[in-house]
C-alpha cells in the first residue's frame, strides 16, 4: 500500500461502544479502510491518564471495543487494529516529544482546561495528563500519518501536534515527520436520549450491543417535544431527538416524512413514533449485534496480536530514526 496516504485514529477503551461512536467515527472509518493505509489503535495509555485510580476495566474495555470495531465493518485484512500499549515505541517517542515541548504549549490546550474545570471525583492535575498532547503526536509520528480524523473542536490538538513535529525538525536538522492534515469529516449531531451531549456519565445512549427488549426500553424514554402535552397538539420535528434519531436509523424515507407531517399537524402520538423508531434502530443493529455476537474474546485478542506485530514493525523503524536523530544508535 505504498501510494495509499496513511491514517491514524483511535478510542479510548471506557467501555462498549454506543450509536454515537457509530454515527461520529466507525461509520467513516469503514470508509476509509478502503481508500488509506489505516492504522486503528485501542488508546488504553490515554485512558490511564484519567482512570490511573480504577485501571481494572481497561484491558476488558479494549477487548470489548475491538469486537465492536469488528461489528461495525472494520476488517482486519485492510486495516491494523492495536493496543497501544502493545507497542513500546508510544512511550518511547513520548518521552522524546515531552523533552522538547514548551510547557506554555500544553498549559494553553483548551481540552486540558476544560477537562480541569468539568470532571468532578478525579484528580486530574497531573503530569500525564497535562502531556496528554504530546503522547498523542506520538501516536500519530510513530506511523507518520498524512492524515488524522478529527472534528472542529479538535483541530487544536492537531495543531498542537504538528507545533511538536515542526520543532523536532527544527532542533535536529531533519524532517523525519510529516506534518499531519486534519482528515475534517461530516458529524450528524446525534444527542443522547434525554437532549443532553451523549455521554456514559449521563446514561443516556444507546450501546451497539443493547438487545432489542433494551433498545425498545430506551426509545420509549426518549425527551421529545416538552410542549406537547397531547397528541393532539402540533409538536416541533427539529431538534426532537426522536426525529434526529428515525433521520439516521430509519430507512423507510416515507414513513419518517409521514410521521413529521402528523407530529406537526398533532395527529399522531409520541408512543407511535417512538414503536417505529424501536423498530427501525432494531432492523439497523442486528446485523451489527449477530456480528458482534461470532466473535470470541479469543478471536478478538488475536486480531489485536496481529495487527500489533504489524504495527510495531513500523514503530521500530520510526524509532530506529528518531534515535539517529538523537546520536543514540551504537
Amino acid at each position: 500500500m505504498p501510494n495509499k496516504k496513511i491514517i491514524l485514529s483511535g478510542m479510548r477503551p471506557t467501555g462498549k461502544l454506543h450509536i454515537g461512536h457509530l454515527v461520529g467515527a466507525l461509520s467513516n472509518w469503514v470508509k476509509f479502510q478502503n481508500e488509506y493505509d489505516c492504522f486503528f489503535m485501542v488508546a488504553d495509555w490515554h485512558a490511564l491518564m484519567s482512570e490511573y485510580e480504577n485501571p481494572s476495566d481497561i484491558r476488558k474495555n479494549s477487548i470489548e471495543i475491538v469486537k465492536d470495531w469488528i461489528a461495525c465493518g472494520i476488517d482486519p485484512k485492510k486495516s491494523k487494529i492495536f493496543i497501544q500499549s502493545m507497542i513500546p515505541e508510544h512511550l518511547e517517542l513520548a518521552m522524546v516529544f515531552s523533552m522538547l515541548t514548551p510547557l506554555g504549549w500544553l498549559e494553553r490546550c483548551p481540552t486540558y482546561k476544560e477537562q480541569l474545570r468539568e470532571v468532578s471525583g478525579r484528580m486530574l492535575a497531573t503530569y500525564g495528563f497535562l502531556g496528554y498532547p504530546v503522547l498523542q503526536t506520538a501516536d500519530i509520528a510513530l506511523y507518520n500519518a498524512d492524515l488524522v480524523p478529527v472534528g472542529v473542536d479538535q483541530l487544536p490538538h492537531l495543531e498542537l501536534a504538528r507545533e511538536i513535529i515542526r520543532r523536532f525538525g527544527s532542533l535536529y536538522k531533519k524532517k523525519l515527520f510529516k506534518e499531519p492534515e486534519p482528515k475534517l469529516t461530516e458529524v450528524p449531531k446525534l444527542v443522547g436520549l434525554d437532549n443532553r451531549k451523549m455521554s456514559k456519565s449521563y446514561g443516556n445512549f444507546i450501546l451497539l450491543s443493547d438487545s432489542m427488549e433494551e433498545i425498545k426500553k430506551k426509545v420509549y424514554s426518549m425527551y421529545t417535544d416538552p410542549k406537547r402535552t397531547r397528541a393532539d397538539i402540533p409538536g416541533t420535528v427539529e431538534g426532537n431527538p426522536v426525529f434526529i434519531y428515525h433521520d439516521l436509523f430509519n430507512s423507510n424515507s416515507g414513513e419518517v416524512k409521514d410521521l413529521k407531517k402528523r407530529y406537526r399537524l398533532g395527529k399522531v402520538g409520541d408512543v407511535e413514533v417512538k414503536e417505529k423508531l424501536a423498530k427501525a434502530l432494531n432492523a439497523f443493529l442486528e446485523p451489527i449485534r449477530k456480528k458482534r455476537s461470532e466473535i470470541s474474546d479469543s478471536r478478538a485478542e488475536e486480531i489485536i496480536v496481529k495487527g500489533a506485530e504489524k504495527a510495531r514493525m513500523v514503530a521500530k523503524k520510526t524509532m530506529i530514526e528518531v534515535k539517529k536523530c538523537l546520536h543514540q544508535i551504537v
